[in-house]
């Protein structure tokens, strides 16, 4: 079956960086595009990076300048360095991948506190 586990969540403060981590099983993961969204409590899951198969990437405004989307085919892993966060960067991350228009796998997420 298809799996996406994330790992490397936690707090830190102001202006620190974290690296999240996603493993994925069950899928020809190398021709898949990526993506990792967030979700804020009492707010909509958002996007905040994606990953093509081929490597290009693109980001939510939020994301652009601070985070970095990337991957490792053989690993089936992708990542998200994130860097100078911010107290609003706080949510729950979740990793995702569309097989098809009507088959998304998301991960279970892991949690992101920035707090002093």
């Amino acid at each position: 079956q298809v799996q996406l586990v994330e790992s490397g969540g936690g707090l830190v403060q102001p202006g620190g960086s974290l690296r999240l981590s996603c493993a994925v099983s069950g899928i020809m993961f190398r021709i898949y595009s990526m993506a990792w969204y967030r979700q804020a409590p009492g707010k909509q899951r958002e996007l905040v990076a994606v990953i093509t198969s081929s490597g290009s990437t693109n980001y939510a405004d939020s994301a652009k300048g601070r985070f970095t989307i990337s991957r490792d085919n053989a690993k089936s892993t992708v990542y998200l360095q994130m860097n100078s966060l911010k107290v609003e960067d706080t949510a729950v991350y979740y990793c995702n991948t569309n097989i098809s228009p009507v088959r998304t796998y998301w991960g279970q997420g892991t949690q992101v506190t920035v707090s002093s």
